[in-house]
């Protein structure tokens, strides 16, 4: 029995051992939760302490989709099926009647103060338009057809990056002594107009439409 008792003694000091690092470990665990709770209560009181984070929704509007995922773009060309219409437009700076009148024998021309594709407003693009039997200039013919177009026919704008899809709202022929068009408008809109020139009044057909769509070139 005697042997036992270095064996009993070894025991009796782990045990008393572990139960001295069980009460160091108790005690440490309530300091540091009073250290924590009286700090946290400190940053409460300071309204220091973040908020949790929102949750964002994932559903976004279509609008609200165009508007974060594209820039204004400056159009580059037109089609439209309905009536096997394919233009360029040109985008000159100036508003100087001489300079739009030379960009119309090229192609069509968005008027320079009118909105960009991709943001809100409206988008005008002028163009020649000609019945004549013979045109040595096809830029003369870049908008014929448009009064035939009818509510819902669609229209494909091309910019830089995205392709925008118009639907036709309404065609008008214009009084040759008006010669307003609304540059702001609600929403997103598109105004197709044929032009004798950018310096007279004249009788002319009147396109508007609505964006319906945006897509990405090739997507």
């Amino acid at each position: 029995m005697a042997t036992n008792g270095p064996i009993i003694k070894v025991a009796a000091s782990s045990v008393q051992a572990g139960q001295k690092v069980s009460a160091k470990k108790w005690s440490f665990l309530v300091s540091f939760a009073l250290v924590f709770l009286t700090s946290y209560s400190t940053l409460v009181a300071l309204d220091l302490v973040p908020e949790a984070p929102v949750k964002v929704a994932t559903s976004l509007t279509a609008s609200a989709v165009q508007a974060v995922t594209t820039k204004p773009e400056l159009p580059t060309k037109i089609e439209i099926p309905s009536i096997k219409l394919s233009v360029t437009v040109s985008n000159p700076e100036s508003t100087d009647v001489a300079v739009l009148d030379r960009e119309l024998l090229k192609g069509t021309v968005r008027y320079p103060t009118s909105s960009k594709l991709g943001e809100a407003g409206n988008v005008i693009i002028f163009g020649h338009s000609s019945y004549l039997p013979i045109v040595n200039n096809p830029a003369f013919k870049a908008f014929d057809g448009i009064q035939d177009l009818k509510p819902g026919d669609r229209i494909t704008v091309t910019g830089s990056d995205h392709v925008y899809v118009y639907a036709v709202e309404s065609v008008v022929k214009a009084d040759a002594e008006s010669d307003s068009i609304p540059l702001i408008v609600t929403g997103s809109k598109l105004t197709l107009a044929t032009c004798d020139s950018f310096g007279t009044k004249s009788a002319r057909f009147v396109v508007t439409a609505n964006l319906v769509e945006s897509d990405l070139i090739g997507a």
